[in-house]
């Protein structure tokens, strides 16, 4: 299965009736046949992540989209880096990203930067000088940020010779940072005129280092970056529509072959943001701890939570591509992380809030072995021991003094069976202090017919080397207490869930989970599926809980 839905839409290369706005000019089917002649006809597609920021979920759908649409065609896919802004680059954001992408299984067919391309892209801006379809401009930015201004500029009719001189100078680093740009004669499809094409920065370049001191913006690379590679789809998401004719009016001025865009709905994320902006402010006030906060939905703090990239993937397949805007609670892609982890996820028993239970009836040194299968739904699994032994820990929730109807755990009047051990237990004395249980005293007898209880719980041996005391686990709530963050009064900041982290300081587990490796992942019996954290110490396990086993009806908040 692909997640490619709406996509069977999307129309072929060149001018067709389907592809609404494509220009078309008298060379536009000799460029097209150039094209072909270099591709053989493959569809050819991008995945163009800019290097300032962690990828996230949504980039996940728009990875799976653009490689599987590529793949399901017997085409290629380029991973191409958007790096024009070398004030907001960083080498961990470039690494990151090509970690994520291999993460999740793609394998792109040339790693490309925008940046191999400043050469040409320059020779172009040069050429649009000189057909006066480019001009240099010395209103501020703040003037003109976002093109939004409807009225000219007032140097908009400055003469081409002069222009050239000044672009000139710009590059040679002869004027100020902010004291011009380049920009182009052409109005947006909203109205708004005069993109911009060049900005001057003085700060070096992560691949070029000081080679130049103006960069081309996104809007003017992007298109002809495109154009260079030979890219057949340009498939973005919705806010660039209004950006699809000056996509096609750039190309066609400069003359170049024109690949068509194609726009679905991004992904957002209910009860989370996603925006770089908004993440680098949560972890600038402390309310995370860095991108990876399991609390967060980019890609590196799934990894960490324990999502399996299948999961993922899957949770993009089944979301399809569409037209319409995708907004979702997080039950959906949680519901493919417990189907993968499911069949996955070796099977310990951990005490998260443990309660000691002394069974009576064992010598004190009994300690006995019990096998536990690995993974229980495959009938080739392989087993594990663990050791059940006069004392054990059971949950504190498992045991209620007066049980509230339903109840099928352990109480004073009800007993109930030990998970693998073939032993029933029923309670004889319980031990409060402060009002709170410290021990429970119990027989145990061996299940049979006429015993057999209606529930099973698990349990972790108190027996020398047969447990691993101490261990901290995670467990985590929706970062924020509404829907949508940004309708929280006063902004997203102030929609903080204060709960969204609790930590259990000292679980128990199992042995067999004692010497597992950062990242993997076990399913603790009858609790959920849970991840070894990288802040696992010798002597000091930190697991978080990646999705619990059923869905947590207190994740259903209501809006404040």
């Amino acid at each position: 299965a692909t997640c490619l839905g709406a996509a069977d839409s999307v129309p072929a290369p060149g001018p067709t009736d389907e592809n609404e706005g494509y220009l078309v000019t008298p060379h536009t089917k000799d460029r097209l046949q150039e094209h072909l002649k270099v591709t053989g006809g493959k569809v050819m597609t991008r995945f163009p992540p800019e290097p300032n920021g962690i990828l996230h979920i949504g980039h996940a759908k728009a990875m799976n989209f653009n490689f599987s649409y590529a793949r399901e065609r017997d085409g290629l896919c380029y991973l191409r880096f958007d790096d024009t802004n070398p004030e907001k680059e960083e080498k961990e954001f470039f690494d990151g990203i090509a970690r994520d992408v291999a993460w999740l299984g793609h394998k792109p067919w040339k790693i490309t930067y925008a940046s191999d391309n400043f050469q040409q892209l320059y020779e172009w801006a040069v050429e649009l000088i000189k057909k006066d379809l480019a001009y240099v401009c010395h209103q501020r930015l703040d003037e003109i940020r976002g093109h939004d201004n409807r009225l000219p500029s007032p140097f908009r009719t400055r003469p081409i010779e002069e222009s050239l001189k000044l672009f000139e100078d710009m590059k040679n680093g002869l004027i100020d940072e902010g004291a011009a740009t380049l920009r182009l004669k052409h109005e947006m499809e909203d109205g708004k005129l005069d993109p911009v094409a060049y900005r001057i920065k003085f700060t070096p370049h992560h691949r070029t280092g000081d080679a130049w001191c103006i960069y081309p913006t996104y809007d003017y690379t992007h298109c002809l970056c495109d154009s260079i590679e030979n890219i057949t789809h340009s498939l973005c998401t919705k806010e660039f529509q209004n950006r699809r004719y000056s996509y096609y009016w750039l190309c066609n001025a400069i003359d170049v072959y024109c690949p068509v865009q194609w726009e679905y709905s991004r992904l957002n994320m209910h009860y989370a943001v996603i925006s770089k902006r908004k993440i680098a402010k949560l972890i600038d006030v402390g309310a995370v701890n860095g991108w990876d906060d399991p609390r967060l939905f980019t890609l590196s703090a799934l990894r960490r939570k324990g999502y399996p990239p299948k999961a993922i993937n899957d949770f993009c397949n089944k979301l399809g591509v569409t037209v319409a805007s995708t907004v979702l609670g997080p039950e959906t892609l949680e519901a493919c992380v417990r189907d993968v982890l499911n069949t996955t996820s070796v099977r310990v028993m951990a005490v998260l809030d443990p309660v000691k239970v002394i069974i009576e009836n064992f010598p004190a040194d009994k300690v006995e072995k019990v096998k536990v299968p690995d993974l229980p739904l495959d009938p080739k699994s392989s087993t594990h021991e663990v050791f059940l032994s006069k004392t054990l820990f059971i949950e504190r929730s498992d045991f209620e003094t007066t049980a509230p109807k339903g109840y099928k755990r352990l109480t004073p009047t009800q007993a109930v069976g030990l998970k693998s051990a073939g032993y029933v237990i029923t309670v004889k004395n319980v031990v409060e202090a402060n009002g709170r249980v410290e021990e429970i005293h119990v027989t145990a007898d061996p299940v049979t017919d006429a015993n057999k209880p209606q529930a099973f719980i698990h349990w972790v041996s108190s027996a020398p080397g047969t447990a691993v005391p101490g261990i901290e686990v995670r467990m985590y709530q929706p970062l924020f207490l509404y829907t949508n963050p940004d309708e929280a009064p006063g902004g997203f900041l102030n929609g903080i869930n204060p709960k969204s982290l609790t930590a259990c300081e000292d679980a128990l587990i199992d042995a067999h989970g004692a010497a597992a490796a950062v990242g993997t992942v076990f399913q603790f019996e009858r609790v959920g599926y849970f991840c070894v954290d990288p802040d696992s110490k010798p002597g000091r396990l930190v697991f978080n809980c990646t999705v619990t086993l059923k869905e947590d009806a207190s994740k259903n908040k209501k809006d404040a």
